[in-house]
């Protein structure tokens, strides 16, 4: 059986985000590479970081959100790991690093192609750069994400908070401790790739996320029956792309 201690690292419990992070892992193992750099972009509180730093990886972690640093930083026990406020568009060094993670990230971006460039210009040549962004156009997206926004932009949002606050759900997210989480990019599986495609990365893998266990009403079930978290996050990987709430990619770079 597979060695997943990493797992230990993080804060993480449901099955999705611990899918993602497999995923994650998985991808960076392929290199064969015991001792790769990897740049953690929109690394948060660290979860990622923290994991691939109990493998042995040298990790660096980089968020523009002063709060998620500090609540990384204090949780890191690992010499092979930093943390530092800082936007990966000012790295200056070309071919920087093995690898480059970028999970949940890319959909806050007004401008995700120059932060694309950006990671293809750091990442070595036949490194891996691993994406992951929720499906714009899949079921969370569509019944929960926009619709929310769109209250919030209308500022008709607070009884709807307050009453899911009575259920037990407080709006936050174990990946950062950022209060502006808003989606600005909606990818389809088919526009996510021509972005990459376009800056002139390969792609290696993919994989589905999850499909009904984070929207409402299915929550009030799935969050507290794990079983039924794993049922969806199997059932989903045989399903057709759109049906996915999320998209697990991997890429590689394969020339200057």
């Amino acid at each position: 059986m597979e060695n997943k201690d990493y797992v230990k690292f993080t804060t993480y419990s449901d099955i999705e985000d611990l899918k993602r992070l497999d995923f994650i892992v998985r991808s960076i193992k392929g290199l064969n590479n015991p001792e790769a750099k990897v740049l953690d972009i929109g690394c948060g509180n660290g979860n990622i970081s923290l994991a691939l730093g109990s493998i042995g990886y040298q990790v660096t972690g980089v968020d523009i959100d002063q709060g998620s640093i500090d609540k990384a930083s204090s949780r890191n026990t690992f010499a092979n790991v930093s943390f530092q406020v800082l936007d990966a568009n000012s790295f200056s060094m070309n071919d920087g690093f093995d690898a480059v993670v970028c999970s949940e990230v890319l959909e806050h971006l007004h401008k995700p192609y120059e932060l694309s460039e950006s990671i293809y210009r750091i990442l070595k040549p036949g490194g891996v750069f691993v994406a992951t962004v929720p499906n714009g156009y899949g079921p969370r997206e569509l019944l929960i994400t926009r619709p929310m926004q769109y209250l919030a932009k209308k500022g008709w949002d607070a009884p709807l908070v307050a009453f899911k606050k009575v259920l037990g759900y407080d709006a936050k997210t174990l990946q950062s401790s950022n209060e502006d989480l808003t989606h600005v990019q909606y990818f389809s599986v088919g526009g996510f790739n021509r972005l990459l495609k376009g800056v002139g990365f390969k792609q290696i893998d993919y994989q589905n996320a999850d499909f009904l266990e984070r929207i409402f009403p299915f929550s009030l079930f799935t969050r507290r029956i794990k079983l039924l978290q794993k049922i969806d996050c199997a059932v989903v990987d045989y399903l057709p792309r759109h049906f996915t709430c999320g998209f697990y990619t991997s890429w590689t770079k394969i020339g200057k």
